[in-house]
C-alpha cells in the first residue's frame, strides 16, 4: 500500500483512516512538532544539506559536539555519524577484513554486519567448533543487540564457550535497541563485557527511534580514527547535520517521549496475557504474531501493522509496534482487537 503522508499514530489507505502500529518510529520523533521545530532550527544554522567531506579543511562544529555525546551516552570512547546504519556497517566490515580473515555471526544477524565469507556462530544449536578449537586467531563476531523478530537483548553469554586462544572483536547492531532499550534508552553496548573481548564495535541507525536521518559507529578513540582515514569515509558526505544539531537539543524530549512510550507498553501489557500465537515482552514495543491472517483481521477492525518479507526470514514478518504517540484510546482499541482475535483463534 502507498500512503501520501507519514504514517503516525493513524494512516490514511485508499481514502480510509486506519490506526497504524507499524514502522519504526518508537519514539515518535518524526511527527512531533516540537521536534520539528528543532529541525527548523538547525536549517536555519547549518542550511538543508551539507554535501562535503568530513575530512574537508572546513569542518561543521556540530558534528564533534553531536558525535561527543552519542559517545558517552552509549558508553564509548568516540563515536562517528555517517549518513545511515547501512553504510555504517560496511565501513566497519570492510575496515576488519583488512586485518581478520574469520567472521561469525549470530543467528539472523541484519546483512549490514554480515561479511561475505562469515560463518554461523552456531551449528546444530552448538557453538562452530571453530570458535572452541586452541588456534590461536583474531576473529570478528557480529550481532544484532536485538534481532528483528526478538523482544529481548541478545544472550551474549555464549562468549563463555569460545576458546580463550581467540581475540574477539565484538560488533554489535543497536538499530532496534539504541533510544528504547536501556534505562535511558542508551542501548546494550556498554553492559556486553566479557575477558575474552579484545575490541568491541557499535554501529545503528539514528532513524528509528531518533527519527534523525543517518547512522554512527562507537567504540575506542583509535578505531574511530581509522575509519575516518577510510577512502569511503573521506570521499562520502558527511550526516546531514540539522538532525545533529536537533539530536543534540532534543535530549529531554527524548526522554520525555521514551517514559511516555513506557507508559504506553505498561497500559497495554501490564494486565495483558496474549497466547502464544504472540512474542512479546511489557519492555519492548513491539509484538510479534505468527498467525497468516493477522493482517487482515486487524485490518477489518480498523488497525494496520507492519507485514511484509524479511531478507532473512522464511515466513511473513507480522509487527504490531507501540509507539510514544499512541494515546489510551488508540491502546484500548488495539486491546479490545487482540482480545477478539484470540477468542477467534482458540475456539
Amino acid at each position: 500500500m502507498t500512503v501520501n503522508q507519514f504514517p503516525d499514530a493513524t494512516i490514511e489507505v485508499d481514502g480510509k483512516t486506519y490506526l497504524y502500529f507499524g514502522g519504526t518510529s518508537y519514539l515518535g520523533m518524526a511527527t512531533h512538532p516540537e521536534f520539528h521545530n528543532l529541525l527548523f532550527n538547525g536549517i536555519k544554522i547549518w542550511g538543508t544539506a551539507y554535501g562535503s567531506s568530513r575530512n574537508s579543511n572546513v569542518k561543521l562544529s556540530v558534528y564533534q559536539k553531536a558525535e561527543k555525546l552519542l559517545a558517552m551516552n552509549v558508553g564509548a570512547e568516540a563515536a562517528l555519524t555517517v549518513s545511515s546504519g547501512t553504510l555504517a556497517g560496511k565501513l566497519v566490515i570492510d575496515y576488519l577484513a583488512k586485518s581478520h580473515v574469520q567472521f561469525y555471526h549470530y543467528p539472523k544477524t541484519h546483512p549490514a554486519i554480515l561479511q561475505n565469507s562469515s560463518l554461523p556462530l552456531f551449528i546444530d544449536g552448538q557453538l562452530n567448533p571453530r570458535l572452541t578449537d586452541g588456534v590461536e586467531e583474531a576473529v570478528v563476531i557480529a550481532a544484532d543487540a536485538l534481532l528483528s523478530m526478538a523482544v529481548k537483548p541478545t544472550d551474549f553469554d555464549f562468549l563463555d564457550a569460545v576458546s580463550s586462544s581467540k581475540k574477539i572483536t565484538l560488533l554489535i547492531d543497536e538499530s532496534h535497541s539504541l533510544g528504547i532499550v536501556g534505562a535511558k534508552g542508551y542501548g546494550v553496548f556498554s553492559t556486553v563485557n566479557h575477558p575474552k573481548i579484545v575490541q568491541k564495535v557499535m554501529i545503528s541507525s539514528l532513524t528509528k527511534a531518533y527519527g534523525c536521518s543517518g547512522g554512527m559507529i562507537a567504540a575506542s578513540k583509535k578505531f574511530i580514527e581509522d575509519i575516518q582515514s577510510d577512502t569511503v569515509f573521506i570521499s562520502a558526505s558527511g550526516m546531514n547535520p540539522i538532525f545533529l544539531q536537533a539530536f543534540f537539543d532534543a535530549q529531554d524530549l527524548l526522554q520525555s517521549q521514551l517514559l511516555k512510550l513506557r507508559n504506553n507498553l505498561n497500559f497495554l501489557l501490564a494486565d495483558k496475557a496474549l497466547s502464544s500465537l504472540f512474542h512479546y515482552d511489557k519492555d519492548y514495543p513491539v509484538i510479534y504474531c505468527q498467525s497468516h491472517v493477522i493482517f487482515n483481521f486487524l485490518k477489518s477492525k480498523g488497525i494496520i501493522i507492519t507485514n511484509f518479507k524479511y531478507p532473512n526470514y522464511d515466513t511473513m514478518m507480522n509487527r504490531i509496534v507501540i509507539s510514544a504517540n499512541h494515546t489510551l484510546s488508540d491502546l484500548e482499541q488495539l486491546k479490545l482487537a487482540l482480545t477478539e482475535f484470540q477468542k477467534e483463534t482458540l475456539h
